[in-house]
């Protein structure tokens, strides 16, 4: 059986990847499949922690004429419901799981304390980060950063409804070009959409290296973590 090359590893998931086909809401065929890619690397002795995004219910930026700090604050709330499926997912098939939010709902999770998810971690539990950074202004990718530093994680799996990484959008131009390896300062400069800037700064000051993939095939989460080149690697030159 082939060996993990990480140890531990943060997997940013897009609220869109876990709407599916739909487009908006929860796919529980979609996120019952990850569940079981996790479950896999989790098997293999991989430490597991998830950040998710809520795009497949609210999008703070498209919303013309609200207050930016109310809208976010509603994107993260979205967040939750998508961590609470994940979570629901992964005990459903035996993974311990903690989800761990930025804005305090001691009801349904705990609160994020860095030691304690560390904690976690060692003890073989998946964590769900739910909730982003707790503020407005700050995207679920720059949560997934901010995290990875936070639990020393080797590698961001950053997981897309597209392949990989191009020149331009693959959907609306056939010719688009899609890039093996990158730089940070190349996204950067660039203005390539892997992350958003503030995220791709923050893996850049702390050395965390990005696999950016495609959803359409969960295994490629586990074949990632198992050295397997797929989709587009930003790290440093």
């Amino acid at each position: 059986m082939d060996k993990p090359v990480y140890k531990r590893v943060l997997l940013k998931l897009s609220g869109e990847a876990l709407a599916g086909e739909c487009g908006h809401g929860i796919d529980n065929d979609i996120v019952n499949q990850i569940a079981v890619s996790i479950k896999e690397l989790h098997d293999l002795g991989v430490e597991v922690a998830i950040v998710v995004g809520g795009g497949n219910f609210w999008r703070g930026r498209s919303s013309d004429g609200m207050d930016r700090s109310t809208a976010d604050y509603m994107g993260m709330l979205a967040t939750v419901i998508n961590s609470l499926a994940m979570q629901d997912a992964l005990e459903n098939i035996g993974v311990l799981t903690r989800v761990q939010t930025a804005i305090e709902m001691r009801q349904i999770a705990e609160p994020y304390i860095r030691r304690k998810a560390v904690r976690h971690l060692d003890k073989g539990r998946v964590v769900i980060f739910a909730a982003g950074t707790g503020n407005p202004y700050f995207s679920t990718d720059t949560a997934a950063a901010l995290r990875s530093a936070e639990i020393e994680a080797e590698v961001i799996l950053l997981a897309k409804k597209v392949d990989g990484v191009y020149d331009s959008d693959p959907k609306l131009n056939p010719n688009a070009v899609k890039f093996d390896k990158l730089s940070y300062m190349d996204v950067l400069k660039r203005g390539l959409k892997v992350m958003d800037s503030t995220a791709t700064s923050l893996c850049m000051d702390n050395k965390i290296p990005i696999r950016v993939f495609g959803l359409d095939n969960p295994r490629n989460i586990v074949d990632i973590v198992l050295g397997k080149s797929i989709g587009t690697s930003v790290e440093e030159e």
